[in-house]
């Protein structure tokens, strides 16, 4: 699989409404559709073409930094060079990752409980489902890459995922741009400042179980913590020139300074 096919998307399990405001982070320009339960983030760029950053890693980055501005995990479908993958993002947990060759071969050396995680953390049937899932992982003449991505995809309908028409694993970036742009209830998502974004972002928390985090002690601590956590990052992804991890790390510092400034503002109401 040549540059010219290389590609990817992002699997929010959540509604656009909610995907919305954690995508709006990212500071890329994405295109945003329902897919059943779920949504899916398309790039309408190539950012891992001329960077240091293939498109796997790209879009791992930006997974996990959608992952931790929600408390929904995030699928990262990649393929590029005859390798397909996908890396499951869920908050502040280790990634779950699994990739294969162009003949649809374990590519690397893949956690072996990689399957089980993905099973668990997105409700899939842990008997029928996983073993389906563990069935990908071993060896089958007649597979290729893009035909196990496509078998995740096909469990992952029994979880309420329908992707619109065209977006399709293995498929170009611009032909993903193109059929995501004609999709039903397709939107843009683009940077729209901090301001913007962190409204948008309490808005969300506040109408979802981590509410009872926005004021107090616990507030003020996570707040510090993820500070802690972000501001390292950012630095260390800035040397390295990673925007996926940049991300990330914006996210947790945005994130940090946001819970602190809107703590503080309550307690003055």
């Amino acid at each position: 699989m040549s540059q010219t096919t290389a590609g990817g998307l992002l699997l929010c399990r959540a509604e656009p409404l909610a995907a919305r405001p954690a995508a709006h982070i990212l500071r890329e320009r994405l295109l945003l559709a329902p897919a059943g339960e779920w949504s899916v983030l398309v790039p309408e760029a190539k950012p891992w073409l001329g960077g240091a950053e293939s498109v796997a890693e790209v879009l791992a980055g930006w997974g996990a930094a959608v992952a931790l501005s929600s408390n929904w995990p995030v699928l990262s479908l990649w393929w590029e060079e005859g390798r397909t993958g996908f890396v499951l993002s869920s908050g502040f947990r280790r990634s779950a990752a699994y990739a294969w060759d162009a003949e649809g071969r374990p590519h690397g050396e893949p956690d072996p409980d990689t399957m089980r995680v993905l099973a668990a953390r997105l409700g899939l049937d842990p008997v029928l489902d996983l073993e389906e899932l563990e069935r990908l992982t071993r060896p089958d003449p007649a597979a290729d890459g893009a035909s196990r991505l496509l078998g995740v995809i096909a469990l992952l309908a029994r979880a309420g995922l329908a992707l619109p028409a065209g977006l399709n694993p293995g498929e170009p970036a611009d032909r993903l741009r193109e059929a995501a742009r004609v999709a039903p209830a397709a939107e843009r998502v683009e940077w729209a400042g901090w301001r913007d974004t962190v409204r948008a972002e309490l808005a969300v928390v506040e109408d979802s179980p981590l509410g009872p985090w926005l004021r107090g002690p616990k507030a003020r601590l996570a707040g510090a913590a993820q500070l802690a956590a972000g501001a390292p990052l950012m630095l260390w992804a800035a040397r390295r020139r990673s925007p996926g991890w940049l991300a990330a790390g914006t996210v947790l510092v945005a994130h940090g300074a946001a819970a602190l400034a809107y703590d503080r503002a309550r307690r003055r109401v």
